[in-house]
């Protein structure tokens, strides 16, 4: 396990370095003026774009520039933006409320998704089977932003249970209709994912045999299925934690929430570089780790597993 460990860990490094890199060539290669608009209705003044280049590297080359900003991310600096506010402080004051967004889209798949997904696996072709299929067929077709703002209006403009927006901290009560939105095209898909691996699993010759030993059905369901059954939906749900930190831009543009997603969508169009890296390089080792920790999971959902 320890050799395994390492390796994947080593593996992480030429991932982390290219999704870097990647990420800071797409932002310089955005056309615009990144200091449009910083001096109000006037252009600003050749010596403060002057100042501005030299002090963010502008002058120089593309590789300069991501090289100065490795060096400098490697001793703990993120850098500022170009209004100088420290960017380490963005993103502790902006990722905690996209976190508890991922959160509790995450735990509407978990919840709702397996569920569905094991209930009409184990019963198929009934009432309850078709209805989820349908329904998961209805949302995976829709896409996000139009769920978001049909929930926005019916919940908060006609009937008034939610706030139309969230405000201030954004409480794990106020984002339960985000997440929901967030969250609903993958729980359609786990809910289809579990089933279908359900239902595979329910014919292999370890059912049939735990089943002929006389064991109860509940036993059988509890211990046997569902610790085989849910590998996949596991790996599914894993990459969803990191991919949902990333994309939450949708979501918090309808919903007015002041998270990762809507700094970097802010980032992106001021053209600041490093602050759209910085938030990048979180999430991506958010989703590296997530990947590794479902990696090592297995072996604890089935024993045949070893890495070593």
């Amino acid at each position: 396990m320890g050799r395994y460990l390492l390796r994947r860990l080593l593996q992480l490094v030429p991932v982390f370095i290219g999704t870097t890199f990647l990420i800071y060539w797409l932002v310089w290669s955005v056309p615009g003026d990144p200091f449009a608009g910083k001096c109000g209705d006037r252009q600003c003044p050749e010596s403060y774009i002057a100042k501005m280049n030299e002090k963010f590297n502008l002058n120089e080359n593309l590789f300069v520039q991501y090289g100065t900003y490795m060096k400098n991310l490697l001793q703990g600096d993120l850098g500022e933006t170009y209004g100088n506010r420290e960017i380490s402080e963005l993103i502790i004051s902006s990722y905690p409320t996209t976190l508890r967004l991922a959160l509790v889209a995450v735990a509407f798949q978990a919840l709702i998704g397996v569920t569905a997904g094991v209930l009409t696996g184990l019963r198929r072709s009934g009432f309850a089977d078709n209805l989820v299929l349908v329904s998961t067929l209805f949302l995976i077709a829709l896409p996000t932003f139009v769920t978001g703002f049909l929930l926005q209006w019916l919940l908060g403009v006609k009937w008034g249970i939610i706030r139309p927006t969230v405000s201030g901290e954004a409480t794990f009560t106020e984002l339960l209709v985000p997440g929901l939105v967030m969250g609903s095209v993958s729980m359609a898909y786990i809910a289809r994912l579990a089933r279908t691996s359900i239902a595979e699993n329910r014919r292999a010759d370890y059912v049939r045999t735990a089943i002929a030993k006389g064991l109860p059905m509940r036993r059988v369901v509890g211990v046997h299925l569902l610790r085989n059954s849910m590998i996949p939906v596991l790996t599914f749900l894993g990459t969803e934690v990191g991919s949902l930190m990333g994309g939450a831009i949708v979501t918090e543009g309808i919903f007015n929430i002041n998270g990762i997603g809507s700094q970097v969508y802010q980032a992106i169009l001021r053209k600041e570089s490093a602050t759209v890296v910085s938030i990048v390089v979180i999430l991506v080792v958010v989703y590296l780790l997530m990947n590794l920790i479902i990696d090592l999971l297995y072996a604890a959902l089935d024993p045949r597993i070893r890495y070593e």
